[in-house]
């Protein structure tokens, strides 16, 4: 592997996931990507790592699975999976995930399986995604470039060069180039969140309105207390990481109940091996009571989705991007959602990060009372395009626009 897979490894050991001397490190990555897993094993014990622990995947081994183990599989889960996350968790163990996988791969697949192996899985790892949610451990997800997904980004070109249009299109929205310091470059990137994530913050909003010309027409009530973040974060112990690389997004919780109107989806939702181009949700007192798409099948699909649980139902995550972003101005479709909602403004249904004052110490019905939504899922969907306007209005009914033809106003 050239230099920049070096780099990269590096980068997301001592900046993405800022793993600490005499920290439990756990690693998912695809086993076709061992050599690159290598290279962060290897970052990680230099950085002082007491375990590095590795979770190996397999797209392929996950379709076969899905298309033919015995059904009953999918109602159950396996214990000292979920024991173990827990338990890592629980000992302040810092996680991360390298994806790389073909959008494409579980074409065919019965998506009510997957469906129903979430509904046991999820309250299974309770502690684990609570853990995660409300940002008490260190936790980065990164992304490596895939044969298929090459070829579905750049149709037409060979596989070789379409390879390295991917990896150079990660490295760029990774901020790594042949002669520069990775670390400099994200950290004058997080100085940019702070200053962005203050303005809101000073607003102290009491709602959002957010209207374009495909339709959407939403309002958005936020919660008492609530508060914008983006860049990294910062663990129980104080230890600052990135929870996504590459990452654009300013986000914070809607409340549950607080959101009304209709909203119009603006890049594909891939899910279970599907990609849903188009679609809209009506969303009432917070509840998702209708959704529209072209494809019967597809509408299928989202109504599962949203069906996991109750919360599923309900929105958990409001963000902000730039329509002129570095992403975005790739005007590239990157069909993962890591990238893709860095490049669009974007809302998630399912659970909400704990972005009110004292969230993170809250139970989860003191986080319901407070008006975040609870699921054991989180699914993004993009909304941002090139003339969306948001419309910011205070206790005292004052309006500010926030965003102006798909960027900030300010």
């Amino acid at each position: 592997m050239d230099m920049r897979y070096e780099k990269y490894a590096k980068l997301l050991i001592s900046v993405g996931i800022n793993v600490q001397p005499g920290q439990t490190l756990v690693i998912r990555c695809p086993v076709d990507k061992a050599a690159f897993a290598r290279m962060l094993v290897s970052e990680a014990y230099k950085a002082g790592a007491r375990e590095v622990i590795m979770r190996w995947g397999d797209q392929f081994i996950a379709r076969e699975t899905y298309l033919h183990a015995a059904d009953e599989i999918f109602d159950t889960y396996r214990p000292w999976d979920a024991d173990m996350l827990n338990t890592l968790a629980r000992e302040d163990a810092a996680f991360l995930s390298v994806i790389s996988s073909d959008p494409d791969g579980m074409n065919g697949v019965d998506h009510t399986r997957m469906m129903r192996e979430s509904r046991v899985f999820g309250p299974a790892v309770a502690e684990y995604r609570e853990a995660q949610m409300a940002d008490r451990i260190q936790w980065c997800i990164a992304a490596l470039p895939e044969k298929n997904w090459a070829k579905k980004m750049f149709p037409g070109v060979p596989e070789d060069e379409a390879m390295e249009k991917l990896a150079e299109a990660i490295f760029s929205t990774m901020r790594i180039t042949a002669d520069n310091d990775p670390a400099e470059a994200w950290r004058r990137h997080n100085e940019n969140f702070s200053s962005r994530t203050a303005k809101l913050n000073a607003l102290d909003l009491k709602s959002l309105r957010y209207t374009n010309s495909l339709g959407t027409d939403l309002t958005i009530e936020l919660p008492e207390g609530h508060y914008w973040e983006g860049g990294s974060s910062k663990s129980a112990r104080g230890v600052v990481f990135f929870p996504n690389m590459p990452t654009e997004e300013i986000f914070t919780a809607p409340k549950r109940d607080g959101v009304n109107g209709r909203v119009v989806s603006t890049k594909p939702f891939l899910t279970g091996g599907e990609i849903i181009d188009k679609f809209a949700f009506t969303i009432e007192n917070g509840r998702i009571v209708k959704v529209e798409t072209d494809d019967p099948k597809h509408r299928k699909m989202l109504e599962d989705e949203i069906s996991v649980d109750e919360g599923a139902r309900y929105l958990g995550e409001v963000a902000l991007v730039p329509y002129d972003s570095p992403i975005s101005n790739m005007d590239a479709l990157f069909y993962d959602t890591l990238f893709d909602e860095n490049a669009s403004c974007h809302l998630a249904f399912g659970a909400s990060y704990p972005t009110i004052r004292g969230g993170a110490d809250m139970t989860e019905a003191q986080r319901l009372e407070a008006g975040l939504n609870q699921s054991i899922t989180h699914e993004d969907f993009m909304v941002g395009s090139a003339d969306l306007n948001i419309t910011g209005v205070t206790h005292d009914g004052r309006e500010i626009p926030v965003f102006v033809n798909g960027n900030f106003a300010f």
